[in-house]
């Protein structure tokens, strides 16, 4: 039998925190929610969340990488940079459509493609 995918793990500081960068920036659903836990669901796939000890920092350097395609990126940028995300370099506008690569809380990556 072949394995399943089940989430996509990241560490943050303050998980409630981050819980609502990824619902109200990028409308995912919270499934669970706690100060230690929390799942989040995009469509099929689920986004976990787990408290970093404070022993155990978040690095941004090596961070896990997370790719949304949105209907429309310059919202989604504004949303997430109200929310605490920074742009990591400028919304490139490609062929095939608009990418833009951000610093979500605790330094996660997060690529955003709008298709054209």
């Amino acid at each position: 039998m072949a394995a399943s995918f089940r989430w996509i793990l990241q560490l943050h500081k303050d998980v409630p925190k981050a819980a609502r960068f990824y619902s109200e920036g990028l409308d995912l659903t919270i499934n669970v929610c706690t100060l230690r836990w929390a799942e989040l669901q995009s469509g099929p796939l689920k986004l976990a969340l787990m408290h970093s000890p404070n022993d155990q920092p978040v690095h941004k350097d090596y961070s896990s990488l997370l790719s949304f395609t949105v209907t429309d990126i310059n919202s989604a940028v504004t949303k997430l940079m109200t929310l605490g995300a920074e742009l990591d370099g400028p919304i490139k506008y490609e062929v095939h459509g608009k990418v833009a690569a951000m610093r979500g809380i605790d330094g996660h990556v997060l690529g955003l493609y709008e298709p054209a």
